[in-house]
């Protein structure tokens, strides 16, 4: 490290990690790889800081930073899918499961929004582009297409400090963005007509989601579900559309029954989520799954349950219940 750096630098830089952990989970599609990209730029831009000339903004220089190291982090690396991603829904509801452990799985990401702002329109813009559907729409993209509609149309950056961060032109980056966006609309749910349910409501809906679990009432569960509502579950490639399929998958596979599901509740994208714990032959509930949730209207429109354990620690949820 640079010894002759600005004491002052970590309490300079320290507020735009939350932001700068949120650009490299769009970027990446991993909470784990995020966090270890935003160390990495917090190392450099330490090392570096004697050489900030101060042309930009501080926080500009670490964008410049971190979405640099992300783009040669994607050169080895390849996006991360859900299930949904890879192929059609399965008619197999109630039959074993295809598990594909070697794919690098999209993550949720803990919390809410990125933005501190108190701004009503910046809270929901950001929050938007935290969607799981959203994040998962933007591994469809190049890297540095990803990087282009990020930094343009999420960041709001000119094109011309698009061009100069990739070392292009800003017709080249028009171009891409011009591209990124119709992948994007190709790929991307479209946005629903409903309005939107408030907090009280998804909370509600969430209850009773939850009782419904733990008394293993499948009729119940699948009641909370739209008629198109997608049920995905990565590591498996296996999914499901529909209350039907689901239910049968919920009947057939899904182990445990009434009394054997506890949850703790958390936030994940912006949304409700919820830790699932499965009572073990001793007893005691221990992670089954992270489940996250997309809401249309009064129902789910999309359950998506992450069974990668590592989450629960990620998200703060306890070991056991």
């Amino acid at each position: 490290m640079a010894v002759d750096a600005d004491p002052d630098f970590l309490s300079q830089a320290d507020p735009y990690r939350r932001e700068l952990l949120a650009h490299c989970y769009r970027m990446l599609g991993s909470v784990h790889d995020a966090e270890d990209l935003v160390q990495e730029t917090m190392l450099r831009a330490w090392r570096g800081y004697d050489r900030f000339e101060g042309r930009s903004s501080l926080r500009t220089w670490l964008y410049r930073i971190a979405t640099t190291q992300c783009l040669t982090a994607l050169e080895s690396r390849g996006r991360r899918p859900l299930p949904t991603g890879l192929g059609g829904p399965s008619d197999t509801g109630g039959l074993p499961l295809e598990k594909r452990d070697e794919v690098p799985w999209l993550e949720p990401m803990p919390g809410d929004s990125d933005s501190d702002t108190e701004d009503p329109a910046t809270i929901v813009a950001s929050r938007e582009s935290m969607r799981l559907a959203f994040v998962a729409a933007l591994q469809h993209l190049p890297a540095k297409q990803r990087a282009v509609l990020i930094l343009r149309d999420v960041l709001a950056w000119r094109a011309a400090e698009v061009a100069e961060l990739l070392g292009t032109t800003t017709a080249a980056v028009n171009s891409a963005l011009q591209r990124a966006r119709a992948q994007l609309d190709e790929v991307a749910p479209k946005q629903d007509d409903v309005v939107e349910p408030t907090t009280e409501d998804k909370q509600r809906l969430l209850a009773r989601y939850v009782a419904a679990f733990e008394r293993k009432d499948v009729d119940a569960i699948v009641a909370l579900l739209a008629e198109d509502a997608v049920w995905e579950m990565p590591p498996f490639t296996t999914w499901f559309q529909g209350p039907e399929q689901v239910a049968r998958h919920l009947t057939g596979q899904c182990p445990g029954g009434p009394g054997d599901f506890r949850f703790a509740t958390t936030e994940a994208n912006g949304e409700p989520a919820l830790g699932m714990y499965l009572r073990a032959g001793d007893g005691v509930f221990r992670p089954f799954a992270l489940q996250a949730f997309t809401v249309r209207g009064e129902r789910y429109s999309h359950v998506v349950s992450f069974f990668d354990h590592r989450l629960f620690d990620t998200f703060g949820l306890p070991e056991t219940l």
